[in-house]
């Protein structure tokens, strides 16, 4: 699975006022990385790098949030063929499931566009001449303070580098110094590996200039300029063929600014040179030492509001590779601290409000085309990017992600009116930066048109942690809007008269193999309790909002999908209707989280808006089994012995398994 950002499951946290002096929360290593994994990041939410530490090269990988290829498009199939759904619903109801996904395949699928894809700007090199051999070398990235660092030592001379993405100046720097004065000579250069780009030197700026990449067969048109410029107390600075060389200074300071021509998903029409040399111009007259306390107290706001301590053992000397290495049969607690901080940290450096929402990488991604396009895949990955944005205190961090269901509901639109005649919003189990809403790649993973209830479901979230109702009211037509697509779509099936999603899948479950995975099928649990959910929500907020809205269809409609799978104290996830369920790994962990959630949401009385300063547990015991069918044969996953408890102190607010809704005096629609 893409896990970049999901190291918070189900962790305990607590949530004190933090002491005057950080914690030493850092990773760090003896020598350089060697690839792309182990260099380090640092990020200001809109600019992304990746630190190598190399002492006689330095490479330093380069990201922007909006450098992406393609241009705005819509990939919503215009060209689905009357009948053709209900052709495929009945091939399910006949239990031809492989016929019914071949037929998704070929009349559901649009051909040309499956999303484009995240990429990276480029590298700056940092080369220093006669540092091929050093001496106690040391590198590390201290997440209390958002500062990647580096020091060695060469003929008796220690040198310093220090890395930040600023979020006070919005630009990267790169500090260098030495014990000895006039110890600093490097060459500077700018490389990128896309085809439309030229690198110039211009004054005492190196420039990159490009334009993002073509992608099945849609032209790139996203423009970017990189700019880099020095400052340096002595020594002296000269223009080269490849770049600029710096000989003879004391201390210097690297500043890479970036900016780009995206505006919204709709509009790629601004200056990227202008707003390049703005944020550049502003910074470039700042000492180093003032920008990184600057960068770094802005950077705390988020980071010191949650502390963890699970104590302390000697492993936590080692350093982090080999802590990780001997973690499984050692005793090292504070790493599973760090690992829970480091979680944060990303979140905090990918996800700022005003900008895009972290992807599968962060803000993190070294090539043209990274691994799944770097896109947002919306059938787990993004949404476990954000689950740690409300219980580890870091709830404006939800506002990109907030606003791109805005999006996705505007293109969802069109998308269910051109695909499926539907009304209200769809989709499906993938989009990108120009918010696409189609289904891609294949039926197998692809026909999933449930992504509008889970986005709904962070909606809600942030409702239930921050009690603000003027949010809910805003937020409202966009629940009812996902709703009403289901309402729409859903269908009934012939057996037993529950309404059900059909065609859907529960994601990367197959039922049938040899040849090829069959997921396609009818009424998957999954779809089930997220739509139920979703309407159960939608009922709330209503009342919650005092708006007179028409919900009648919700209630009359959650009464007809399959009963609960719940056995007594258990709950029972079987994987869907007419099929048998093989459970891959990515269907186990999501089942672990899926069937607690629906009956567990937390009932909040007010005061409804969580305070920083208080202590906060989760606590999750969840175990995994395969219970046989009456013929023998795993029907799906077991969650039994369930427990889910979420409790604040310090507060008169507590958290609670919430009563099902009733339903008096309404029968199911007959």
């Amino acid at each position: 699975m893409k896990r970049f950002l999901s190291a918070l499951a189900f962790i305990a946290a607590a949530c004190t006022p933090v002491k005057e002096e950080p914690t030493d929360l850092k990773l760090w290593y003896d020598e350089p990385a060697a690839q792309w994994v182990e260099a380090l990041p640092v990020g200001n939410g809109r600019l992304g790098a990746m630190v190598f530490g190399g002492s006689e090269r330095e490479q330093i990988q380069l990201n922007e949030e909006t450098v992406w290829a393609g241009q705005p498009n819509s990939n919503a199939n215009p060209n689905v063929e009357e009948g053709a759904l209900d052709e495929i619903r009945q091939l399910i109801f006949d239990g031809k499931y492989r016929a019914a996904q071949d037929m998704v395949d070929q009349k559901i699928f649009f051909k040309t566009n499956h999303g484009m894809s995240y990429q990276t700007i480029g590298d700056l090199y940092l080369d220093f001449p006669g540092h091929e051999t050093p001496s106690s070398y040391y590198r590390d990235l201290d997440i209390s303070k958002a500062v990647a660092s580096v020091k060695y030592t060469v003929d008796g001379v220690e040198y310093t580098r220090e890395v930040i993405s600023s979020f006070a100046d919005d630009v990267v720097a790169v500090n260098l110094s030495a014990s000895e004065k006039g110890k600093i000579t490097f060459d500077a250069s700018l490389v990128s590996p896309h085809k439309k780009h030229s690198v110039a030197v211009e004054g005492n700026d190196i420039v990159l200039r490009a334009t993002t990449g073509d992608q099945e067969g849609l032209e790139g048109k996203v423009q970017f300029v990189t700019r880099v410029r020095i400052a340096h107390d002595g020594g002296r600075l000269e223009a080269t063929e490849e770049g600029l060389s710096l000989a003879g200074a004391t201390e210097a300071t690297v500043f890479i600014s970036t900016g780009t021509s995206f505006v919204n998903y709709k509009d790629i029409s601004a200056d990227p040179d202008k707003k390049a040399l703005a944020a550049l111009d502003a910074a470039f007259s700042k000492k180093f030492k003032s920008m990184k306390k600057a960068h770094s107290a802005q950077y705390a706001e988020y980071f010191d509001r949650v502390e963890l301590d699970l104590g302390t053992t000697p492993a936590a000397l080692n350093t982090t590779d080999v802590r990780v290495r001997e973690f499984a049969e050692g005793d090292d607690p504070q790493l599973a601290e760090l690992y829970f901080q480091f979680g944060r940290y990303l979140l905090i450096c990918s996800s700022q409000p005003g900008g895009q929402p972290a992807n599968l990488q962060g803000i993190w991604a070294n090539s043209l085309n990274p691994a799944w396009d770097s896109k947002y895949t919306t059938n787990i990955n993004v949404e476990m990017n954000y689950w740690p944005a409300e219980v580890t205190n870091l709830s404006e961090l939800h506002e990109p992600f907030i606003k791109m269901v805005k999006e996705v509901a505007e293109t969802g639109a069109e998308t269910a009116k051109t695909m499926y005649g539907a009304k209200g919003w769809v989709l499906h189990h993938n989009t990108d930066i120009w918010r696409i809403t189609g289904p891609v790649d294949f039926a197998a993973s692809g026909m999933w048109p449930t992504g509008g209830a889970w986005f709904c479901r962070h909606l809600w979230e942030h409702y239930l942690h921050t009690g603000d109702k003027e949010f809910l009211v805003e937020v409202y037509p966009l629940m009812k809007g996902a709703a009403e697509f289901f309402l729409d779509f859903m269908i009934v099936e012939p057996e037993n008269g529950w309404l059900v999603v059909a065609p859907s899948n529960s994601p990367e479950n197959a039922f049938l193999r040899d040849p090829g995975d069959v997921t396609i099928c009818a009424g998957t649990t999954m779809d089930n309790q997220m739509i139920s959910e979703l309407f159960t929500n939608i009922i709330t907020a209503a009342d919650i909002g005092s708006t007179t809205p028409d919900n009648a269809p919700m209630p009359k409609a959650r009464l007809r999908f399959r009963p609960s799978a719940r056995r007594g104290s258990e709950i029972i996830a079987p994987s869907g209707m007419f099929c048998i369920a093989i459970p891959t790994a990515k269907a186990i962990a999501e089942a672990k989280v899926m069937p607690a959630f629906p009956d567990i949401a937390p009932a909040i009385t007010a005061p409804t808006a969580i305070p920083s300063g208080m202590l906060c547990s989760v606590t999750a015991s969840i175990n995994i089994v395969e219970r046989p069918n009456d013929e023998g044969i795993p029907s799906g996953v077991e969650l039994s012995k369930c427990k889910c408890g979420v409790k604040w102190s310090k507060s008169s607010i507590n958290a609670i398994p919430a009563k099902k809704p009733t339903a008096a005096g309404i029968q199911p629609v007959p």
